[in-house]
C-alpha cells in the first residue's frame, strides 16, 4: 500500500509559531523531503528529532522520481520548504503534480505563509489580490512581466531578497510611478520585523540611502480605478503605445499584450498594427 505525501509548512521566522500538528507530522513521517537539508536539520534539532532526509531542490535531477517511489513502496514523506508554505513559487509544486497524477495521496498540514501574513497587515486591498513571487532576474524578462502588470487593479505581491531590492524598487517605479502605495513587510515574525507602508518614490528614496536588510515581501496597491470613462481607444493608438513600449525595451509581443489591456482589441491584433507601423517607419 502507498504512503502519503505530506506537505508541511514550517515558521516563516519564529519557531514559537510552530503548530503541534506540524511537529507531530514530522514525528511521524519515514523520512523528510526539504528544499535544503541543512535548514530542515536545524529545525528537527530544534523539534529533537531524527528523521533520514532528501533535498528534493532540483526535481530536474530525478530527486522527485527517487521521493515518488519511496512514497509508492509505503513510506510517508514529510516535504516541506526553509520556510512558510512550501510548493508556492517553489519546485516541490512539481512533485505534488507528478503524485497526484500516480494516484498518491497528498495531504496538507498548514501554517503561516509570508505572503498571506504581509497582506493582512499591509493596509492594501486584501479582497481581491495577485501573487508574482520573485520577478525575473533576466533584465528584459523582468520588463516584460511589469509590462503585464500596468492595468493590474488587484493589489500585487512580490518576493524580494535584499540585494536585488534597489533594483526592483528602480524597476517598479518606472513602471507604475511614484505615488503608487506599496508596503514593505521586512523579517515578518522575527527580532527586526519591520511593517512600512509608503510610496514607491519614497521607498526607492529611503533605499538609496539606506541598506536593505533582511528578506522582504512587497505589497503594493493595484492600478487605481478611473474617475471618468475613457475615450475607446483606436487599434492605431493601442499599437503607437505598444511601439512606445517596444522602445523602453519590451519585446513586441510583450508589448502588444500590455498595450492590449483595457482595449476591445487582442493582443494579436495590436501585434499585427504593431507590425504594420514598424515596416512603413523609415530606416
Amino acid at each position: 500500500m502507498a504512503g502519503i505525501l505530506y506537505i508541511v509548512a514550517t515558521p516563516i521566522g519564529n519557531l514559537d509559531d510552530m503548530p503541534p500538528r506540524v511537529a507531530a507530522t514530522f514525528g511521524a513521517a519515514d523520512f523528510v523531503a526539504a528544499e535544503d537539508t541543512r535548514v530542515t536539520m536545524r529545525l528537527l534539532n530544534y523539534l529533537g528529532l531524527k528523521k533520514p532526509m532528501v533535498s528534493y531542490y532540483e526535481h530536474a535531477l530525478q530527486k522527485g522520481e527517487g521521493i515518488l517511489r519511496r512514497i509508492e513502496a509505503g513510506e510517508n514523506c514529510a516535504l516541506c520548504s526553509d520556510a512558510g508554505m512550501p510548493c508556492v513559487s517553489d519546485p516541490g509544486e512539481v512533485i505534488v503534480r507528478d503524485a497526484l497524477a500516480r494516484g498518491i495521496k497528498v495531504v496538507p498540514v498548514p501554517a503561516a505563509s509570508a505572503c498571506v501574513t504581509a497582506l493582512a497587515v499591509s493596509g492594501q486591498d486584501t479582497s481581491r489580490w495577485v501573487f508574482e513571487g520573485f520577478l525575473p532576474v533576466n533584465r528584459k524578462q523582468k520588463k516584460e512581466r511589469l509590462a503585464e502588470l500596468l492595468g493590474e487593479k488587484r493589489t500585487v505581491i512580490f518576493y524580494e531578497a535584499p540585494h536585488k531590492l534597489r533594483t526592483t524598487l528602480d524597476d517598479l517605479v518606472n513602471a507604475f510611478g511614484p505615488e503608487r502605495s506599496i508596503t514593505l513587510c521586512r523579517e515578518l515574525t522575527k527580532l527586526h520585523e519591520e511593517i512600512w507602508k509608503t510610496t514607491l518614490g519614497e521607498a526607492q528614496a529611503h533605499y538609496a540611502a539606506n541598506e536593505p536588510r533582511g528578506e522582504y515581501v512587497l505589497v503594493m496597491a493595484g492600478a487605481p480605478a478611473s474617475t471618468e470613462p475613457e475615450a475607446e481607444m483606436t487599434l492605431e493608438q493601442a499599437a503607437q503605445r505598444a511601439l512606445e513600449l517596444t522602445g523602453q525595451g519590451f519585446g513586441p509581443t510583450a508589448a502588444a499584450k500590455a498595450a492590449a489591456q483595457g482595449t476591445p482589441y487582442s493582443k494579436s491584433e495590436v501585434y499585427k498594427a504593431l507590425l504594420t507601423i514598424q515596416q512603413r517607419e523609415p530606416e
